[in-house]
């Protein structure tokens, strides 16, 4: 008999193995990350509860919501006491998450710091296994015209096509553009490569009265501005 059939009923969990009802009497913040996983997996196993399968899952990720969120449905399904169905839920689940940060972040149209820059693209490409490089272009009044994957590359580097950047920002009749590209690696340290990458298309925006304003670099727990550093 396979652990998906021997999974135990939520009404014969402990009454403190009993996250949904907790839920319902003291509301959702009054839950742990281990409770809120276990409503997901809906059961536990023949060995352990929900709650305990849900402590195990996240222990391997070292309590991290962000690096659970890397897992793969197979990734999961490796963890005795979850089947297809359960990995499925907690991909999803992650995965709205994710999307409702993204969303919240694009409210804020207009960009007053490089923060507000990173906070945009941090859910974007922060945890991506390999770099992009996107473009946000701007108004006269420092707000998001559009945001543009301008390219899609390896785990070391992308190719940026200074034309095509520079057209997209005249057909939307942007006055300024920021770069923005990812390291996977999480180094911050900007490569002679970006550097010269930045100051081309800088002098080839200047010629069409097209400001670039900075480069940022992502990672999924910083960020590096050149035009905080001095670097542009």
């Amino acid at each position: 008999m396979s652990d998906e059939q021997v999974n135990l009923s939520i009404k014969k969990w402990a009454e403190a193995d009993r996250p949904r009802e907790k839920l319902l009497q003291k509301g959702k913040a009054s839950l742990s990350d281990s409770e809120l996983i276990a409503i997901l997996l809906g059961s536990g196993s023949k060995n352990e509860s929900a709650v305990e399968l849900s402590k195990r899952i996240l222990s391997s990720t070292l309590n991290n919501l962000n690096e659970l969120g890397k897992l793969s449905v197979n990734q999961l399904c490796k963890f005795k006491g979850v089947g297809p169905a359960k990995a499925v839920a907690i991909v999803a689940a992650l995965e709205l998450g994710r999307r409702r940060r993204l969303e919240e972040a694009l409210e804020q149209k207009k960009i007053t710091s490089s923060r507000s820059v990173y906070e945009i693209m941090l859910p974007v490409i922060g945890e991506l296994p390999h770099e992009e490089f996107w473009i946000i272009y701007l108004n006269n009044s420092n707000k998001v015209i559009e945001k543009f994957q301008i390219s899609k590359g390896g785990i070391t580097g992308t190719l940026v096509d200074v034309r095509i950047t520079l057209r997209k920002a005249l057909e939307l009749g942007a006055v300024s553009i920021i770069l923005i590209h990812n390291h996977p690696s999480g180094n911050l340290k900007a490569s002679e490569a970006d550097k010269q990458l930045t100051k081309k298309l800088k002098t080839a925006a200047e010629s069409l009265d097209i400001k670039v304003l900075d480069h940022i670099i992502v990672t999924e727990k910083s960020y590096l501005s050149f035009a905080d550093e001095g670097m542009l």
